[in-house]
């Protein structure tokens, strides 16, 4: 559930989706504060209104390549507790790794697999909770790819598959309740899995982002 004031800045070139994603985010408890049709103006609003969320196409102008995604590192850098989705049509997802691997609150999802409103709403509140998101479709695009050197050799089956719905953006809980076993037999698998990507425990690294970007990177 959205927690009541959660504010956020919705960030799109096509006035009818932003328009839209604004009403739908309005009419689900969120308090948006702002909407940007340029990467620029995205900026300015976000500097002055400071949202708890920003929801940004990766695509706008005036290239319409990477704009967006390149206003979100910008935020995330200067205001690094904002919480990020990336809203979508295109699978650039290793073009967002350098954003995904700064750690909390972020997501990558594609515009057209949303489907659910309940769903979507829900993945922002844990987005806003501080988990990192990217859509199964991406997760699974990239498992045909860069099979060579695989870091993830080490895993179990069962680990691998741990780290799969890691990267799907869910909690231990989450991944127990999918998997029928208990939240302790997770977070065993967890630790290990830590262990066995050689992924430190440090104040400044966060390590369940680390290990999905490892799992994003290898396959």
């Amino acid at each position: 559930m959205v927690e009541s004031g959660t504010r956020v800045v919705v960030a799109d070139d096509d006035v009818l989706l932003r328009e839209g994603l604004a009403s739908l985010l309005a009419g689900s408890g969120y308090d948006v504060v702002g909407r940007a049709s340029m990467p620029t103006e995205l900026l300015t609003q976000v500097r002055q209104l400071r949202p708890d969320l920003v929801i940004v196409d990766i695509r706008m102008p005036p290239t319409y390549t990477a704009e967006g995604l390149e206003a979100a590192a910008a935020i995330r850098e200067e205001l690094p507790g904002t919480a990020i989705l990336v809203l979508s049509a295109h699978v650039l997802v290793e073009q967002a790794t350098e954003l995904l691997r700064s750690g909390q609150c972020t997501g990558y999802l594609l515009k057209d697999r949303v489907s659910d409103v309940g769903d979507f709403i829900a993945t922002l509140d844990r987005i806003v909770k501080g988990a990192t998101v990217v859509d199964p479709v991406l997760v699974q695009e990239l498992l045909t790819v860069r099979r060579f050197e695989d870091p993830l050799r080490a895993l179990s089956p069962r680990e691998r598959e741990v780290l799969k719905l890691m990267a799907e953006g869910r909690s231990n809980s989450g991944i127990a309740q999918q998997l029928w076993v208990t939240d302790g037999t997770v977070e065993k698998h967890v630790s290990s899995i830590f262990a066995k990507l050689a992924i430190p425990e440090t104040p400044a690294d966060h390590r369940r982002v680390l290990a999905v970007l490892t799992f994003l990177d290898s396959h």
